[in-house]
């Protein structure tokens, strides 16, 4: 079998990088992070705590020094938070250390998947969670775009067909 390669899921919050991700990974037989995630288990608080108590500058810190370290490692599916690209660091580590794949979708999307989440502290608490998406993707999708080896819209596709699209695109 040939070398297990990484592959890293970057894009918006409601792209469907953990839910793809985590098929992904069994489908490929890799082992499933979740940056967020580990986050989470290593202060042992929800990231809406983290950002509140130490704000977006020491979330981004901690996210930092995890995707470094979870970025070393071989054979896994890493979904990646949002705004983990804002790093250049993390950008630099993402693209040298794996396949980095961009899910694009459209903010009517992410509105529809995250109004109810309350664990995403950027819009939780906004007034106007469109404003506040469509600022966080003028500001992001062209780092996404630029670290991209391969980019997969999520907006209208099952996992399954997001999941086959990327197998496809990549070359597993």
């Amino acid at each position: 079998m040939a070398e297990k390669r990484n592959i890293f899921l970057v894009g918006p919050m409601g792209a469907g990088k953990s839910t793809i991700g985590r098929q992904l990974a069994r489908q490929l037989h890799l082992e499933f992070f979740d940056s967020d995630a580990e986050i989470e288990r290593r202060t042992g608080a929800d990231i809406a705590w983290v950002f509140e108590l130490e704000g977006e500058e020491g979330f981004r810190a901690r996210e930092e020094k995890v995707i470094e370290e979870l970025t070393e490692n071989t054979g896994i599916v890493l979904a990646t938070g949002g705004g983990s690209i804002l790093s250049k660091e993390s950008r630099n580590r993402l693209s040298a250390r794996g396949i980095v794949v961009y899910l694009q979708t459209t903010i009517d999307k992410q509105l529809a998947r995250t109004q109810r989440d309350k664990r995403r502290p950027l819009i939780s608490e906004a007034e106007n969670p469109r404003e506040v998406l469509e600022s966080l993707a003028d500001s992001r999708n062209a780092l996404y775009e630029e670290i991209a080896d391969v980019i997969v819209r999520t907006d209208d596709q099952s996992a399954k067909i997001v999941i086959d699209q990327i197998i496809e695109k990549v070359g597993l």
